[in-house]
């Protein structure tokens, strides 16, 4: 019902973890992940066909195309092959967690219709404890030596930081997860319950346990709030075009994973970057566009593996990477997700049992015992798979890479077919670093500040450079394909969203460096609720902002023939 919910008012709702593995969720629209094993189903005589080529195409939407034999419709082709055990357990004895990315903005939302549904006493916020870090706990032994006026060894002092190190130092609240309690029982059965920080003004009610405690016993959502839905939204109100309604396998999106042909450039006039998928979610970072140069998916069910690598920990670098550069195996062969390792040790003969614990050992980080080593030896698992799973620190849900890719290729779409709006989605919805001053320079201004990051010493770049980074990237990227901006105007642009006029992209007031997201929008309730601006003096009586606002208009041009004051000389020019 949430899920119905979220996407009646306009909002998709992208799975996370293992909820994708269970046919049932997808039957009941919770995910959009089909579980099943490769198959054609016809979308109006419901004929389905499973007789295929598995090992050709493991991957449903890889299929080539086909007409239905009753009707001769075009047959939708879908399925994961993905083992519901990853969701529910081998017996069914695992509690399971059903995460949901739900729209950022719709994040609220979706928190009370939760209570509306279980109602108020049944419904509560994951508590969480924060500990004392490592490095914190040394600042506080360092401070009471201090003030105390004592002398002490450096093994007394890590003697007594270890001491401090992970005692409980406050609670708080998990960003999205709440905790369902049946209505036969009561919270209190088991977990005291708390506002977080001990904040009595709080109207949040929290469990006074971690949800870790509570794993086993209680179920809890996970209401994440996540960017690509709404960036979704935007781009299906900006081109009047339905995501759900677009192809996962366009020819055009597949090749921009392996070059920018499909946005009409070459690698050259993209500064050397081998692909179009700059902006792309869990494509468009450096370390993920290396692993497209190494494999060269052309598949879908390649660039679900790559997603598996790209979040696992241990699985790519060090592992799979050397495996594929020696020639010791493609892509296909690798242990990429945590389902593929269940999936290879049953075909290979291994009792599904052992299977199903070995992939759980392997994903959690804790190598195969030697009953599981065993096991693959005796069925002739090729030793190169037994050092990978030796080597994995953690796993991601085949699941979950199946939606993030889903999501990944629908805004993919709309960049190569229509790149104004994903432009302006992108920078409305994912560019919080866009600084208007900077990115409306001319395209030479933005390599130089892009090679003054390149050339910085590794430890010198922040996380924030490498996000200015990236969005110099996409707007030199933007202007290549002959898209450009307007510059913020006091009376046309947004408070807070890009908007596309004349074939160009002007940007909201919020993205002037200085200009928060209060003095936009004060900006914009002036301009609504009265007639023009007389001077700017009347505009900031009116907005009431700041004079660094105003001298941050005045420095981006947004003030342009506006007078200083509103006074009028009677003498004229006598």
């Amino acid at each position: 019902k949430l899920v119905w919910k979220s996407n009646e008012d306009g909002y998709l709702v992208g799975s996370r973890g293992s909820v994708g593995s269970s046919f049932v969720a997808t039957m009941c629209s919770i995910t959009e992940v089909n579980p099943l094993p490769p198959h054609y189903v016809c979308p109006s005589c419901r004929y389905s066909n499973f007789d295929v080529d598995t090992d050709a195409y493991p991957c449903g939407i890889d299929l080539p195309a086909m007409k239905c034999p009753v009707c001769g419709e075009e047959l939708d082709r879908t399925g994961y092959d993905i083992p519901f055990e990853v969701f529910l357990g081998f017996n069914g004895d695992k509690v399971p967690d059903i995460d949901l990315n739900f729209s950022g903005v719709y994040q609220a939302k979706a928190h009370n219709y939760v209570k509306t549904l279980f109602g108020e006493g049944n419904v509560f916020k994951a508590g969480t404890i924060g500990t004392l870090a490592e490095k914190t706990a040394y600042g506080y032994v360092k401070k009471y030596l201090s003030e105390s006026g004592r002398h002490a060894t450096n093994l007394e002092i890590d003697r007594l930081v270890k001491g401090c190190t992970g005692v409980k130092r406050t609670t708080g609240q998990h960003p999205g997860g709440m905790v369902i309690v049946p209505q036969e029982y009561s919270v209190y059965q088991f977990s005291p319950v708390q506002h977080p920080a001990d904040d009595k003004d709080s109207d949040i009610i929290t469990t006074h346990f971690d949800f870790g405690s509570l794993h086993d016993i209680l179920v809890k959502l996970d209401i994440l709030g996540h960017d690509d839905p709404t960036m979704l939204n935007m781009l299906e109100r900006l081109t009047g075009i339905p995501a759900k309604s677009l192809p996962l396998n366009d020819p055009d999106v597949m090749d921009l994973f392996r070059s920018p042909k499909s946005l009409g450039l070459t690698s050259e006039q993209l500064m050397g970057c081998p692909t179009g998928t700059l902006g792309i979610p869990e494509f468009g970072t450096r370390f993920v566009r290396q692993m497209l140069v190494d494999t060269k998916p052309s598949t879908m069910g390649e660039l679900i593996r790559i997603s598996g690598l790209s979040h696992g920990t241990d699985v790519w670098l060090n592992n799979a990477q050397d495996m594929v550069r020696n020639g010791v195996a493609t892509l296909r062969e690798c242990f990429c997700t945590r389902d593929d390792i269940m999936n290879y040790l049953i075909h290979m003969g291994v009792a599904p049992k052992m299977a199903f614990n070995t992939m759980e050992s392997v994903r959690k980080g804790r190598k195969l015992t030697p009953e599981m080593q065993a096991a693959m030896e005796e069925v002739h698992v090729p030793q190169h798979y037994i050092d990978s799973c030796n080597k994995i620190g953690y796993m991601f849900p085949k699941a979950h890479a199946a939606a993030y890719v889903t999501m990944g290729l629908r805004v993919a779409w709309y960049k190569v077919h229509r790149p104004i709006e994903y432009y302006t989605a992108f920078f409305t919805v994912r560019a919080d670093e866009f600084d208007a001053s900077i990115m409306l320079e001319e395209p030479e201004q933005l390599l130089q500040r892009m090679r003054a990051i390149d050339k910085m010493e590794k430890n010198e770049v922040t996380a924030r450079d490498e996000r200015i980074y990236t969005l110099l990237e996409l707007v030199y990227e933007m202007r290549a394909r002959g898209l450009d901006f307007l510059p913020v105007d006091l009376y046309k642009s947004s408070h807070n969203e890009f908007l596309i006029e004349d074939g160009k992209i002007r940007p909201p007031f919020n993205r002037l460096p200085g200009v928060g997201d209060a003095a936009a929008e004060a900006l914009a309730v002036a301009r609504r609720e009265g007639p023009p601006f007389l001077s700017v003096e009347d505009l900031q009586r009116r907005s009431k902002v700041s004079s660094a606002v105003i001298e941050v208009l005045r420095a981006s041009g947004a003030l342009k023939g506006l007078p200083e004051t509103s006074q009028v000389s009677l003498l004229g020019d006598l």
